[in-house]
């Protein structure tokens, strides 16, 4: 906090992710959004001119000084010293998508193998449609932290394809009503998550009404029995009455 003129001013700072080591997709994935709500992202991506005007130069430096700052401090201390001697934002980010996503080379063997498990993606029997679209999710935003350009339509024809039997109807409703060239893959889990809380409620009570017609059939053989053995209890004695008389 500082004041001006009796006044308070809040000096704020955003949140910064921090790396440690470990799922670098998804922190890279962060600070870009980071390096994007500053006006920093094409600096640190591309590096920034030295243009002979002092002052233009200038405001270069203190942007490049501040994205510096956001990624030195978005790193674990045991992270630190890979970026200490690192003197442009861009040097600092190499350097970490370097060591930690790999060369060219190394990132188009992962992208070659996430494609194949994009292909092979299936919904599993007994799997619940959250699971398999967090599946789905976690495929596709790691291509896309690899550089993938995937499109959502491309990912909800593929989910479209994969999901289980029972979901056939929801899926030929879906493309029937929908414009598949402009539907998100935000709005196919929401249809598809609603549908799949429906057909839950109508198993329930499918398996209630059965536990139910079980019951009272089950209550009815043994009424039925009941009253068999009062028949022949009733004629049995009347039988040995009359032969005692005779």
């Amino acid at each position: 906090m500082a004041t001006t003129n009796g006044s308070m001013v809040s000096v704020s700072q955003p949140a910064i992710p921090i790396f440690k080591g470990e799922c670098y997709e998804f922190w890279s994935i962060k600070m870009k959004t980071l390096f994007k709500s500053q006006d920093l992202w094409d600096l640190v991506e591309n590096g920034y001119p030295y243009p002979d005007e002092e002052a233009r130069l200038k405001e270069n430096t203190k942007k490049d000084s501040k994205a510096l700052f956001f990624i030195q401090q978005a790193v674990h201390e045991s992270i630190f010293s890979k970026i200490a001697a690192a003197t442009t934002a861009k040097e600092a980010w190499t350097t970490l998508k370097t060591a930690f996503q790999g060369s060219s080379k190394v990132i188009t063997v992962k992208l070659q193998s996430l494609r194949r498990d994009f292909e092979t993606l299936h919904m599993k029997n007994g799997e619940s449609v959250q699971d398999f679209l967090s599946r789905v999710a976690a495929i596709v935003n790691q291509m896309r932290s690899y550089g993938e350009d995937i499109l959502d339509q491309t990912v909800v024809a593929k989910v479209l394809r994969s999901l289980t039997p029972k979901f056939d109807h929801v899926v030929a409703a879906i493309e029937e009503s929908k414009d598949l060239s402009t539907y998100s893959f935000d709005e196919l889990m929401g249809s598809l998550q609603s549908h799949e809380v429906r057909l839950s409620r109508t198993e329930e009570k499918n398996e209630e009404k059965a536990f139910y017609t079980k019951g009272e059939t089950s209550d009815q053989k043994n009424g039925d029995r009941e009253a068999t053995g009062r028949g022949r209890g009733r004629g049995g004695a009347h039988g040995r009455g009359g032969r005692g008389r005779g």
